[in-house]
């Protein structure tokens, strides 16, 4: 078949394809990942690149101005390769991929919640530690054995494991035939000094690592939290506890599908899944590699490690095929998955490390929430008390240590920064913060460590809109006032739009703008997630009143302004002292598990105790849904205290 050869810029890699190939999937194959958040459909006009030397053809769409035409513009997912070509790919069509390092971590918080900001990328929690004992899902133990005699001519197995009994009350231990090949040499040459890794497996205690001298002293363990949008690791000295550093990139995933539901449709391609997987487990290898560099640590002394997603991105982080979960009766493969090699996975620590998956509810409830209920210490207080995960699936959680039921609300990716125009991860160069003058329509932002502006954050979202209705300059169904003339106002792309930042000011290749697409996405996403809240409130016969404390999830920002996010509609109209902030409590709860098999235990409890409430089948929910895309809410009354 005939070839060509595609040559990306500014990356400069040069990848050759077959005839028919699309320049998406060309992309997606010399590692290039470009925002295509509909699957390559050719419906979000995400993936535009421009052709800048050679032959396409490209089918039809309207995302394509003629303005973008006679410079080259093409949609990526619609346009084959019909000789050699040169193809760049705009800043605005990549996904992020840039990373948080430990240098990078700033302060979450809620504008008059906390006096002292929560330091969640350093893994701080509402919740007391003083609740899990520290015993990580793998230790070391350091072991002097005595020698063989003729008076003591047990097996050198059953000598280890009489010493390590002589240190813990161990009924069962077990190990593997690889250990054993290489016990008697290794046992002599180490003068019967050696180093034994203890993992907890599945209700059993298993030599799973047996080394040479001391090396007790280095045991390191990885944290991930796997989104539909964005991966957080974390890699932690497990005898110390300490966090030694943190990263997170957006999920290539999103490559193939915005949403789980694509990407459970794309699992069914050829190759899919395994595409699927080799995405996640490549950008995870990433994040380990370079952590272990940066900290001058061996990857054989990384022991094992624990991974939060919800069902689909545990599945396919296995994997697992994902297919039953959309389909009713909408039934998962697993929720409980037993703890494996990490290398059965293709996650690269110790060949014999341990991966561990904290447990599910249901097809739409994951291990990530199962996480945050564990990481706010829901399931341990008498408070009635609400999570809400501002993430792509909205889940939602309701209870105590009594009770604990949970839903889901598809709330979409705006606010971790997909699916907006100029959205981004909350990273470096992230508006955060926004003021808008009503007068003049100025505007002032902060960005994420107060560099130059790149997009914007979920945060920034939040301001924005609430500046924009406060000024006049949208109404309460999110259109701009078409009567208004000023340079920030214009005809866009997307309907109107307002320029937040000039790309001269900023040095982007275009304006940082919000139009009237994204502000009609950002409005669905905050209405899905209020009407999931308020449908779990009200089956219970409960109201919002009688709410305790509130627990807000998400990695969307570092500086939420808590009655902004009321003034929108997206959390309930409540007292300021109810609230309290998380960050990225899937991660948090990660952590408490690789750290304490007691919080392991406590998670499979969590996930056994939650109920899944399907809000598809609750005949009022739609009803519940479109009264909620108004800002605040089409019912005023349910939001007293916000004022325009």
């Amino acid at each position: 078949m005939e070839k060509y050869k595609i040559q990306f810029f500014p990356d400069n890699k040069v990848i050759e394809v077959e005839k028919g190939a699309t320049i998406l999937s060309a992309a997606i194959s010399a590692g290039i990942h470009i925002n295509s958040s509909c699957g390559g459909d050719g419906v979000c006009g995400r993936c535009k690149v421009i052709v800048k030397k050679g032959q396409v053809a490209s089918l039809p769409t309207g995302r394509i101005t003629l303005e973008e035409r006679k410079q080259g513009y093409h949609l990526s997912c619609l346009s084959v390769a019909q000789s050699d070509v040169e193809v760049e790919i705009p800043k605005e069509s990549r996904l992020d991929s840039r990373s948080i390092s430990e240098d990078d971590s700033y302060m979450l918080r809620l504008k008059g919640i906390f006096s002292e900001p929560v330091d969640v990328d350093k893994g701080e929690s509402v919740v007391s530690e003083e609740f899990f004992i520290h015993s990580p899902l793998a230790t070391k133990l350091f072991l002097k054995l005595p020698k063989p005699n003729l008076d003591d001519k047990i097996s050198d197995l059953e000598r280890i494991y009489r010493v390590i009994r002589a240190f813990q009350d161990i009924p069962v231990l077990q190990t593997g035939i690889a250990n054993i090949r290489r016990l008697g040499e290794l046992l002599r040459t180490s003068d019967w000094e050696i180093t034994v890794t203890l993992g907890k497996r599945n209700g059993t205690t298993e030599i799973v690592i047996v080394e040479p001298r001391d090396t007790s002293g280095r045991n390191y363990g990885f944290a991930f939290d796997i989104g539909t949008t964005t991966i957080s690791g974390q890699l932690i000295d497990l005898n110390s506890k300490k966090i030694l550093g943190t990263k997170a990139a957006f999920n290539k995933q999103a490559s193939y599908g915005a949403d789980v539901i694509t990407r459970i449709i794309f699992a069914h391609e050829p190759d899919g899944l395994e595409k699927l997987h080799h995405v996640v487990i490549d950008e995870m290898n990433r994040m380990i590699q370079e952590l272990t560099v940066e900290h001058a640590i061996d990857l054989n002394d990384v022991t094992c490690c624990v991974c939060a997603g919800n069902t689909t991105m545990i599945h396919l982080l296995l994997k697992v095929d994902p297919t039953y979960i959309r389909r009713e009766p909408y039934v998962p493969t697993a929720n409980f998955v037993p703890v494996i090699r990490a290398a059965e996975a293709g996650i690269k620590l110790n060949p014999r490390g341990l991966l561990g998956c904290v447990p599910g509810v249901s097809s739409y409830v994951g291990g990530d929430i199962t996480a945050g209920v564990l990481a706010c210490g829901m399931d341990k207080t008498e408070k009635l008390s609400l999570l809400i995960d501002i993430g792509t699936n909205g889940e939602i959680v309701l209870g105590n240590k009594d009770w604990l039921i949970s839903a889901a609300a598809s709330a979409g990716p705006c606010f971790e920064g997909s699916g907006v125009t100029c959205g981004m991860r909350a990273s470096k160069g992230a508006i955060q913060k926004v003021k808008i003058d009503p007068a003049t329509f100025d505007v002032q932002y902060e960005t994420i460590m107060k560099v130059a502006a790149s997009g914007i954050c979920g945060s920034g979202y939040i301001d924005i809109i609430t500046e924009l209705l406060r000024a006049g300059i949208i109404d309460r169904s999110g259109k701009i006032n078409g009567s208004l003339i000023h340079k920030r106002i214009r005809d866009g792309e997307y309907g109107k739009e307002f320029v937040i930042a000039f790309k001269e000011d900023v040095g982007t290749t275009g304006d940082i703008v919000i139009n009237e697409m994204d502000i009609e996405n950002l409005k669905r996403a905050k209405g899905a997630i209020y009407a999931a809240s308020s449908m779990l409130v009200r089956h219970m016969d409960l109201s919002f009143d009688n709410l305790e404390q509130v627990f807000i999830a998400g990695g969307f920002g570092t500086s939420v302004d808590m009655a902004n996010a009321i003034a929108i509609g997206l959390l309930p109209d409540l007292p300021s002292g109810k609230f309290f902030f998380v960050g990225n409590s899937s991660l948090i709860g990660a952590r408490e598990i690789i750290l304490s098999h007691d919080a392991l235990f406590d998670a499979d409890a969590i996930a056994k105790q939650l109920t899944y409430f399907e809000l598809s089948v609750e005949p009022n929910y739609m009803d519940e849904y479109v009264a909620a895309l108004f800002f605040p809410h089409t019912d005023l009354a349910k939001f007293p205290n916000v004022r325009f």
